[in-house]
């Protein structure tokens, strides 16, 4: 069936509107994360936050109040930490010492605060809760690796879940119960799928390649390779092997959507080695998914599952829009105006490729 000609003109406007509500803002808008790791030294509990640069710019809100420039004052990062963490033990308050911050640097993006809690007596239960997304935002949410007596345990912090109880390990030794606050798999999970879902240079770059052309077959190979390819370089960078610096790594990924679109507009016939464009570049988009992890500083017993889940939520994002995306492809595959609708949606994905170019070239100059 063909489509009325007023619905054939509308399509490519509609799409035009949708791009440019995206638009080329920042590539990743996804809420901010932290990692915090919580020990037990006789009456002494020390939590130590990582905060990546989503979390630093929520920090640096008027709400927060904490000033974040390059030459600003870190300690208030400390004291904010310090009013909105709260710990106790055995129902009583533990008082915050003056933390330290370490702050970021040209190599490393993130912040590192650490706040010792004195507690009263000998802790056998400890309650914590977690205030800051009051200050950093709605979405903010901390994954927690708390350790007591040998007893590890992960909790997931949130505005609708702020509290956690930790049963410490008993002076025998054996395990303590554990109280699981939310799983720490399933935040990374989530840290994965919302990754994808707002970052729009990934979303661009995945619709340029399925624009290609071909029927159903093309389109899983050209997503299998991206995902085999991205998986590769995401495991390697989390895992320490290597990893390029973020200014090579990002405007690539925009020069990615460049040219998968440029291929779109002047090539007409490109679905049969489609899926060759999508492992090459899927290799650094790799690297640019690894940087919500090795923002967090994970330790090495939190790596590998957290390295899987996090791909798996990924994958997860991607085979949603994929999927919501698939009757339209289908529907322009038989539409006797498809060329024309293709051009003009690569086109679009074009100008938005150009200006994250231009704008982490910008970046990366320190224009």
């Amino acid at each position: 069936m063909t489509p009325p000609a007023s619905l054939r003109r509308a399509a490519p406007w509609a799409a035009l509107a949708l791009l440019l509500l995206l638009g080329p803002a920042q590539g990743h808008i996804a809420g901010s994360m932290g990692y915090a790791t919580m020990s037990l030294h006789g009456g002494t509990v020390r939590y130590s936050l990582t905060l990546g640069p989503d979390a630093l710019a929520a920090a640096s809100g008027k709400a927060a109040g904490v000033r974040l420039a390059p030459r600003g004052d870190y300690a208030t990062l400390a004291d904010l930490v310090a009013r909105k963490i709260g710990i106790s033990a055995n129902g009583l308050r533990c008082e915050p010492v003056p933390g330290t911050v370490t702050p970021p640097t040209p190599d490393r993006a993130n912040a590192v605060v650490i706040i010792d809690y004195a507690c009263p007596g000998t802790p056998r239960e400890l309650v914590l809760r977690d205030d800051l997304s009051d200050v950093l935002g709605s979405d903010y949410h901390t994954l927690v690796h708390a350790e007591a007596l040998g007893s590890v345990q992960q909790y997931t912090l949130e505005r609708d879940r702020r509290e956690a109880r930790l049963v410490v390990a008993t002076p025998s030794g054996s395990p303590a119960p554990e109280v699981n606050a939310g799983s720490g798999v399933f935040a990374f999970f989530r840290l994965g799928i919302e990754h994808i879902l707002t970052g729009v240079d990934h979303l661009l770059f995945v619709l340029a390649l399925v624009l290609g052309g071909g029927g159903i077959g093309s389109l899983f190979a050209v997503i299998t390779a991206f995902t085999v390819a991205h998986s590769i370089t995401l495991a390697v960078a989390v895992l320490g092997a290597t990893s390029p610096p973020n200014w090579i790594v990002e405007p690539v990924i925009a020069l990615s959507i460049v040219y998968v679109a440029v291929e779109n507009i002047f090539l007409k016939r490109t679905a049969s080695w489609r899926w060759a464009v999508g492992f090459a570049f899927g290799l650094v988009h790799g690297f640019g998914f690894a940087g919500a992890l090795l923002d967090l500083d994970l330790l090495p017993a939190a790596l590998a599952g957290g390295l899987v889940s996090f791909n798996l939520g990924v994958e997860a994002g991607q085979a949603a829009v994929i999927a919501a995306f698939l009757p339209v492809l289908i529907w322009f595959r038989r539409a006797a105006w498809e060329r024309r609708a293709v051009t003009a949606l690569s086109a679009l994905v074009l100008v938005a490729g150009l200006a994250f170019l231009v704008d982490r070239v910008l970046v990366a100059a320190n224009w």
